[in-house]
């Protein structure tokens, strides 16, 4: 007689187990969540009984106003889906806290603090490391919290390994748990973040958010809501249910401010026009505690609407009334929303809006702040139009080499980590060596053009300074400012997407070019103002 070996043995009595339990669930459940219940019963889950991600179910029962708890511990999913799991949270090979403005960073200082002005980002502008630490690493960064939070073994924290997800109170510490103030508590920091922060880091508090974060009877959790509160209570990141509906196992999206680009008719945006590929979805209304909470389900796995959760461009910070000049405060739906346009309809799109998220210290100009406009970039790119998506190159089909099985790989990492599973399984003629040649090529160039643009910025800053002290009139300094957002928002869109070289470098040529002409108009304007006003005299 074989006998199974320990591990399917015990799976097989958990299975057995969740079986038996799984008939008694359901029966007590779908009195009231029938519309759960029914889509469960014949879904991929049907066999994992609802008390697997669900405490408290007696006392629920017993009193309806006592909620049961949800799980939201990748754990309980990683307990099935274990390679998923674990390549989930793989430890990042990038360095904790290295920084964007570093010399061979993305956006080298001194340029960058002078472009961005006295904005937060000149506190702290840290590379992103790992899926996995994407919740400590923004905790603790320093223009967030003030130095609020700390990890509890100091730099030691560095020391994570991967495989697992993280539950950040274990790592991290609250150095001021009797209050709830949101300020600078240690110099050359700042308390930039804010209450929707938390949407893109997970799902923890999501049953608690009413849709785009509105403020309703019920909802726990607002935009205006204080952030020490909120983020107190997110304890994971990168929650699988972020794509996966955890009861029929369909594929899905939950980030509200994407749901509400998908649904928008006022404006054209990057999908509608620009995307080569869509993918249809069936949005829901998913809040059963007495306001609105929707879920989008897709017609199919598409991991590029997936990705579009997190790495777009978006506003999620009170800002200015572009044509007002009165402030936008978080009471505003601007505050969480995803303009959903491409580098060529960037600026236009936030003029018709309104919405700028700051005012230069130097030049005056009403500015954005550019996030990380991943998704738009790369719609309508020559990868997206032949039918690649962010799951082809970053997540692709990988064998464990111990049962053989073959698997997404769910570390989202950058191809080069598996160029053979990735580029090679298109460019069939092409060896990894030449592909790492390739990819090294284009960066380079791109970053020539990056570093052409901040130098005629830089002429533009030391016309402005100029301006300024000899008194040029306002008409003709109004006419820079509105250059000088050309030109900042041209460059620095480049400056915060990621492989923005790689995604589209046709667009990010085209783009960078008129952020360089922008910057140069602006200069030669202020230079021959200056010169008038001296012959004047």
């Amino acid at each position: 007689m074989r006998h199974l070996p320990l591990s399917l043995a015990a799976a097989a009595i958990a299975l057995a187990f969740v079986a038996s339990a799984q008939a008694a669930d359901l029966k007590a459940c779908q009195t009231c969540h029938s519309n759960i219940t029914e889509s469960h019963a014949g879904a991929a889950h049907k066999d994992v009984a609802c008390t697997s991600c669900h405490s408290g179910v007696d006392a629920h029962l017993k009193n309806m106003k006592t909620r049961p708890t949800v799980s939201m511990d990748p754990k309980t999913c990683g307990a099935c889906h274990e390679d998923q799991y674990k390549s989930l949270f793989t430890a990042s090979d990038r360095t904790a806290r290295a920084s964007k403005k570093s010399a061979n960073g993305p956006a080298p200082d001194p340029f960058f603090d002078r472009a961005l002005g006295g904005h937060g980002f000149t506190k702290e502008h840290d590379l992103p490391r790992a899926h996995a630490f994407m919740a400590l690493d923004q905790f603790i960064v320093d223009r967030a919290f003030g130095g609020r939070f700390e990890p509890k073994e100091g730099w030691l924290y560095t020391t994570l390994e991967g495989g697992e997800s993280y539950k950040v109170w274990d790592v991290l510490k609250d150095n001021y748990p009797d209050n709830n103030e949101h300020k600078p508590f240690k110099p050359g920091t700042a308390a930039a973040a804010n209450a929707v922060c938390w949407s893109c880091k997970s799902t923890d508090v999501m049953l608690d958010w009413a849709y785009m974060g509105d403020k309703v009877e019920g909802a726990k959790f607002n935009r205006a809501s204080n952030p020490v509160d909120l983020v107190r209570e997110v304890n994971h990141a990168i929650n699988c249910n972020f794509c996966h509906d955890p009861h029929n196992a369909k594929p899905r999206i939950v980030r509200d401010a994407l749901i509400d680009a998908l649904e928008r008719k006022d404006m054209p945006t990057v999908y509608t026009d620009v995307a080569a590929h869509k993918t249809k979805i069936d949005v829901k209304d998913a809040g059963v505690r007495g306001f609105t909470r929707k879920i989008a389900y897709m017609e199919k796995s598409d991991s590029n609407l997936m990705c579009a959760q997190c790495h777009v461009e978006y506003v999620c910070n009170p800002g200015v009334d572009a044509k007002t000049g009165a402030k936008i405060g978080m009471d505003n739906r601007l505050t969480n929303h995803f303009p959903f346009v491409n580098a060529d309809q960037i600026e236009e799109y936030y003029d018709k809006i309104g919405y700028r998220d700051f005012k230069h210290n130097l030049t005056g100009a009403l500015l954005v702040k550019m996030q990380h406009p991943d998704f738009e970039t790369f719609m309508g790119s020559k990868h997206e139009k032949a039918g690649a998506t962010c799951q082809s190159c970053h997540m692709p089909k990988v064998t464990n080499e111990k049962t053989g099985k073959t698997y997404t790989l769910h570390w989202a990492t950058s191809p080069r980590h598996y160029i053979k599973e990735t580029c090679l399984t298109c460019h069939k003629d092409k060896t990894e060596a030449q592909m790492e040649k390739s990819i090294d090529a284009m960066h380079a160039y791109y970053d020539g053009k990056v570093r052409e643009v901040e130098s005629r910025m830089n002429d533009m800053f030391n016309a402005f300074e100029l301006a300024l002290a000899q008194g040029v009139d306002e008409k003709t300094l109004d006419e820079a400012r509105k250059l000088h957002s050309t030109a900042h928002i041209n460059w620095e869109y480049w400056t915060a997407v990621n492989g923005a070289w790689f995604h589209n470098p046709d667009q990010a040529v085209r783009s960078l070019a008129k952020a360089a002409k922008a910057a140069q108009d602006a200069t030669d304007l202020l230079r021959k103002a200056m010169t008038q006003k001296t012959a004047a005299k």
